[in-house]
């Protein structure tokens, strides 16, 4: 009797699943609730995925019961395109940079008049730089939002929305 007493304690407790199948259906709960909340706009402000369905353009030109969606109110205006020397001029490296800023229509003319000194301050900047700020992959990320925050500066910050950069090669 002493042998079966020994057995039964030493034999190994079952452990309970039930926490497991609690974080498994937390788990599927939030992320559900996560999906539906980027779908329907909730989170990162977006268009939702029925709002998307009736809002598609006519392809046609025109059709019955089809909507449009209506375009910003947006302008482009040219930055006139720039060659700057980098380093100290012993590599001969040239940089060619052309860009345009995306402005709301009604500041267009007020931005193109401003244009002096946009390309003033780009090519300040530009003239700035070493060859060796232009190696690394975000480079040209960073580079294009110091751009746009000096921009912004010069010109009033709710008047330029972005800078598109068009073009942007090393020689």
């Amino acid at each position: 009797m002493a042998d079966t007493d020994d057995g039964a304690a030493n034999a190994p407790a079952k452990s309970s699943k039930l926490p497991l199948l609690l974080g498994v259906g937390l788990a599927l709960a939030g992320a559900g609730g996560g999906f539906y909340a980027v779908w329907s706009g909730l989170i990162m402000g977006g268009e939702s995925h029925a709002g998307a369905a009736h809002a598609r353009p006519a392809s046609d030109g025109g059709g019955a019961g089809e909507s449009h969606v209506a375009m910003p109110d947006i302008a482009y205006v040219p930055v006139d395109p720039l060659v700057i020397s980098l380093g100290d001029g012993a590599t001969g490296a040239h940089l060619r940079f052309r860009a345009q800023l995306e402005v709301a229509s009604r500041y267009q003319g007020e931005v193109e008049t401003l244009m002096p000194r946009v390309i003033d301050v780009l090519n300040s900047y530009l003239r700035a730089l070493e060859t060796a700020d232009l190696a690394d992959s975000t480079a040209l990320i960073r580079l294009r939002s110091q751009m746009l925050r000096r921009v912004q500066i010069v010109t009033g910050k709710d008047r330029v929305r972005d800078l598109l950069i068009m073009e942007f090669v090393l020689n």
